[in-house]
Parts: C-alpha cells; structure tokens; sequence
C-alpha cells in the first residue's frame, strides 16, 4: 500500500469532532437520555473525544461505552480460518433500554461493520433510537446503512483504503489515502 493523500490532519479532525458534537447536541434538543458507544478500537477513541467536546459546550457529562464486534461479523469465518477471534469484550455503564445511543466509528465503508454493531447492540438492551457518528464516510456501501453524524465524506476508489491514525493508538493524528 503506498499513501496517495492525506485528507484530514490534526487540526482538521478536531474541527470535524466539534462540528459532529454540535450536531449531536442539536439534533437531540441536548443531551437527555444519550449514551456514545464506540465500536472497538478507533470508534472508542472518537467517541470519547465526542463526549469530551460536548462536555465543554454544554457542561454536562454524556455517558460513553465500548462495543466489541468481533463475534457479530459476517465475515468471521474468512478472517479467523488460522486463528481464533480475539474478544475484548464490550463495556457500556448504563442501561442502554429507552436511551438515544450514538454509535461512533472511524470510517464508513460497506455497512457491515456498522451491522454487527446494531446487532450486538440489541443484545445489549433495546435503545429508543440508534445514530451512527462516522469520521469519514468512504462511500462503497454493500447494506442499506446511512450515517447521520459525518466529520468527512471522501469518495474513493475500489482499490484505494483510508486509513485513521490517532494519537491514542498510534502517535500520529490523520487521515490518508492509500492505493495497491
């Protein structure tokens, strides 16, 4: 993979995070009744940023979980032929039943990932409503799946990856294009 473009850096993402906090905040009259999940590992990281960001403009605290996908995959079978799957399980502190959940992740792409996040959601609990809060929408879907929070769309090509780099995870903060 050889990097074509970055798309987003630091200042850029931050901005985005805010922009998608406001809307947040806006779109649910505040945050009553709200709870941000992060889909494991990045959409953790973005949803705690969220909740910090939304802390600062409206005072309050808004609780943030962390969901592991892993054992909801479609495609567990084709990724785990020579190995196990990892499960590092799923951490949400509050009851998640008649709650707003926003679910958070870094990049949009087929829906799939997004799939198995509202499925395990729903073993969790049964929330009044689901959001999904994306970083960057790629495009490509291959199920009906729409994000109503987006920092960034990117069209892209077939052949090409975004790829997320966040400080917490990897000492770099940015979005890029990469091509085979």
């Amino acid at each position: 993979m050889v990097q074509k473009a970055t798309v987003l850096d630091q200042q850029a993402i931050r901005r985005a995070l805010t922009r998608i906090a406001h809307e947040i905040i806006e779109r649910n009259k505040g945050i009553q009744d709200c709870v941000l999940v992060g889909i494991k590992t990045r959409g953790i990281y973005i949803a705690k940023r969220l909740a910090e960001r939304i802390h600062e403009i409206e005072g309050e605290e808004i609780p943030v979980g962390e969901l592991d996908i892993t054992l909801y995959r479609d495609d567990l079978t084709k990724k785990t032929e020579d190995q196990e799957p990892e499960v590092k399980g799923s951490d949400i502190p509050v009851d998640i039943t008649n709650k707003t959940v926003i679910l958070v992740d870094d990049v949009l792409f087929t829906g799939r990932t997004v799939r198995a996040g509202l499925d395990a959601l729903m073993d969790i609990g049964r929330p009044s409503q689901i959001q999904l809060a994306v970083l960057v929408d790629r495009g490509h879907r291959e199920l009906p799946i729409r994000s109503d929070f987006v920092g960034k769309n990117i069209p892209t090509s077939s052949t090409e990856k975004i790829v997320v780099e966040l400080d917490d995870v990897d000492n770099i903060e940015q979005v890029t294009i990469h091509e085979n």
